[in-house]
């Protein structure tokens, strides 16, 4: 289940807030990177001796394919001083204690119990961390800088939120405004214990003008209809509607992926959206050439979509502008925009039309 060997840290090759990267020497293995969570296994210096989980390594893995730091062995103990009770990764070495948004001692607590409604706040809801950048996009564009965007971070994939570049860069470049992590999910700039009371602290603690909930990186798939993460997308829909918001769902959509199953609108999608879901959403369909938007359209009518769901279409092309504009480099699968612009549309897409959306419930 876990591989675990002792390294030497020979670089420091970048620091973040929360993270560190390293490159370590494994005595009879070849050199790697590796990630150390400096709020979990504190500081890392070179010539640390560290222990590591070598198995997405050992398992040739993608987005999880580094080592991670489990000790500092030249300085393995750490005190915690942050308040709170509420603990993450539960009952594993890892676990994690933060001071969870709802919890009596946090600040924000009263103003989460009061909130009982998101009073129609739209929630872009995604499949992908890959999706977060062009939706965001979408919403800036729609609704200009004064409006507050925020991201909540579901436990579907990465569960530490520093891993995250893109949630770096997009806050460091004002695509995003705060960050909320959900469930085992931690490093937001709030912690909450499941993804009803991250969407009342969007509103209650940070001031949402417009959502967009998703995983962080590296989705579970096993090729099966839903033995995949992705599934939490038809959930969350169910989520925002009991809150009384709106939902508004990115679908899956590519051209370029050569799996059939995610050819045009992914079986992702599909399961999600059309058995997982018991309520509806918004369904937002990026503007593509006639022949595209003609399969994309039957695939819909197919799977029953119209009928349990509003399809929308919308121009996604001016998120992908600002992005291109903000000089953010996105990438999902490993195609770029270029690659697969139906998949990047189709997120920008869904974000202006929410964007749209919470600039008419303003007025």
């Amino acid at each position: 289940m876990i591989r675990i060997r002792r390294g030497t840290v020979q670089t420091i090759l970048s620091r973040r807030p929360g993270i560190t990267a390293v490159l370590v020497e494994i005595p009879g293995e070849s050199t790697g990177r590796a990630y150390n969570y400096d709020a979990i296994t504190g500081p890392v210096a070179e010539g640390d001796g560290v222990l590591l989980n070598t198995t997405a390594v050992a398992k040739n893995l993608g987005t999880g394919g580094a080592h991670f730091v489990m000790a500092n062995l030249t300085s393995p103990e750490k005190e915690m001083n942050e308040p709170g009770h509420i603990m993450k990764l539960r009952y594993t070495p890892g676990q994690v204690k933060v001071l969870a948004a709802e919890e009596p001692e946090s600040p924000v607590a009263e103003k989460i119990n009061r909130t009982e409604s998101l009073d129609g706040l739209p929630v872009v809801i995604g499949t992908l961390h890959s999706m977060l950048a062009p939706a965001a996009a979408g919403i800036r564009a729609a609704m200009g800088q004064e409006a507050r965007i925020v991201y909540i971070m579901t436990d579907g994939a990465a569960l530490p939120l520093w891993l995250s570049e893109l949630v770096y860069e997009l806050k460091q470049k004002g695509l995003i405004d705060a960050a909320i992590t959900c469930g085992h999910a931690f490093g937001g700039d709030w912690e909450t214990i499941n993804v009803y009371t991250a969407l009342q602290a969007a509103v209650a603690a940070a001031k949402a003008d417009a959502v967009i909930v998703a995983m962080g990186p590296g989705i579970v798939g096993s090729a099966s209809k839903f033995g995949f993460t992705g599934v939490e997308q038809g959930e969350i829909v169910n989520a925002v509607n009991i809150l009384a918001g709106e939902p508004v769902a990115i679908p899956r959509i590519s051209f370029a992926d050569q799996r059939e199953r995610h050819r045009g609108i992914s079986h992702h999608t599909i399961t999600a959206l059309g058995s997982v879901a018991l309520t509806p959403s918004t369904i937002v369909f990026p503007r593509l050439p006639h022949h595209l938007a003609a399969i994309i359209g039957e695939q819909a009518k197919a799977a029953g979509l119209d009928q349990k769901h509003r399809l929308a279409t919308e121009d996604g092309a001016p998120a992908l502008e600002l992005l291109q504009q903000q000089s953010i480099n996105v990438k999902s699968m490993g195609r770029t925009i270029q690659d697969d612009p139906a998949f990047f549309l189709a997120a920008g897409a869904a974000g202006i039309h929410a964007g749209k959306m919470a600039v008419g419930r303003k007025d």
